[in-house]
C-alpha cells in the first residue's frame, strides 16, 4: 500500500510537511537539461524581472530582487526509472539591504514523479517525465514560474482536482496507517449542494476506531479494492445516518484529513509525516498522469 522508503531522508525533506501544497499536473518537459539548472535559474529570474517590469506580476514590489534557485531532490524517487524532483525557489532580497543579508523565501513549487514508471516508460528520449507540481505560495509567482516552463519546455500545467471518488480512496488508505504517535481524529468535510446558504457537515472519527473499521473491511493487507473504499464509506454513512437521520451520501465529499495528510477537492494537499512522503506522492503522482492521458 505505501512502499517503503528508506532512502528519503526526513530532514532532507521536512520543509515540504505541513505545508498547503496546490496541485498541476504537467506534461513531459522537451529538452529538459539537468545540466543546466544554474542556466535556467538564471534564465528565469530574468524572466521575472521583465514581467515584473510590465506590471503583471503584482505581489512584486518594484526594490525587491527575486532570486531564483533550482535543485534536485535526489531523495524524491520511487524507482530507478523516476526522474530525481525537481525544486523551484524564489526568494527576495531589498535592494538597499547589504548583499550578505539573509533572503525571504516567498515561494517554492517541485516537479515529481513517485512510481510514475506508467508515463516515464514510453516517452520519447528528448523528454523527462516529472507529472506532479506542486506550488506554495502567491498564484502570481506560480502563474510566472509556469509560463516560463511552459515556453521554455514546450510542457503544459493543469491544475488537478481531488474527485469525491478519489478522496474516499485517500481516507480508507490513510486511516488504516497504524501512527506510533498520538494520531490526530480522521475527519470528512462534505458540502450540501443546491441550498440557497452554502452548509457544510463535518464528520470526526477516532482514528482507533477509523482503523479498527479499515482493519475489519481489508481482505488482503497491503491491497486495497474500490469494493473495500465503498464498505468503509458505507459503514460511515451509515453509522452517522443512524445518529443524526441524515444521509452523507446526498452530499458531495470536499475534505478528508487524517495523521498522514489532508486533501481538498480543489486540489490542495497538506502532508504531515515524513513516513508516509512517498505514498501519498505516488497516490498523487498516479492522480496527475491519468490526467494528462
Amino acid at each position: 500500500l505505501f512502499p517503503p522508503q528508506e532512502s528519503v531522508d526526513p530532514q532532507k525533506t521536512a520543509f515540504l510537511l505541513r505545508k498547503a501544497w496546490t496541485l498541476y499536473s504537467v506534461t513531459p518537459l522537451y529538452r529538459f537539461r539537468r545540466a543546466r539548472l544554474r542556466d535556467y535559474a538564471r534564465l528565469l529570474s530574468a524572466f521575472i524581472a521583465a514581467e515584473r517590469h510590465r506590471g503583471l506580476a503584482v505581489a512584486v514590489g518594484a526594490e525587491m530582487d527575486i532570486a531564483v534557485r533550482l535543485s534536485s531532490l535526489a531523495e524524491l524517487r520511487g524507482t530507478d526509472l523516476d526522474q530525481a524532483a525537481l525544486l523551484v525557489q524564489l526568494s527576495s532580497r531589498s535592494r538597499a539591504s547589504s548583499r550578505s543579508s539573509e533572503d525571504k523565501p516567498v515561494w517554492s513549487g517541485w516537479f515529481c514523479s513517485m512510481f510514475g514508471d506508467d508515463l516515464s516508460e514510453n516517452i520519447p528520449e528528448d523528454f523527462t517525465s516529472l507529472p506532479l507540481f506542486l506550488s506554495h505560495g502567491a498564484e502570481s509567482y506560480t502563474a510566472l514560474v509556469g509560463s516560463w516552463f511552459q515556453k521554455t519546455f514546450d510542457c503544459c500545467f493543469r491544475r488537478l482536482a481531488i474527485s469525491p471518488q478519489n478522496l474516499s480512496w485517500m481516507v480508507a488508505m490513510w486511516a488504516g496507517c497504524g501512527l506510533d504517535t498520538a494520531a490526530s481524529a480522521v475527519e470528512l468535510v462534505f458540502s450540501v449542494p443546491r441550498l440557497a446558504q452554502p452548509l457544510d457537515i463535518f464528520y470526526a472519527i477516532h482514528p482507533e476506531d477509523a482503523k479498527a473499521l479499515w482493519d475489519t473491511v481489508q481482505k488482503t493487507p497491503g491491497e486495497i479494492t474500490q469494493e473495500e473504499v465503498d464498505v468503509f464509506m458505507d459503514c460511515l454513512y451509515a453509522h452517522f445516518h443512524r445518529h443524526f437521520k441524515i444521509h452523507l451520501s446526498a452530499a458531495k465529499l470536499v475534505k478528508v484529513s487524517t495523521a498522514i495528510a489532508s486533501a481538498h477537492c480543489d486540489g490542495i494537499v497538506k502532508i504531515l509525516h515524513s513516513q508516509y512522503l512517498p505514498g501519498v506522492l505516488m497516490l498523487l503522482t498516479e492522480l496527475a498522469i491519468s490526467q494528462i492521458q
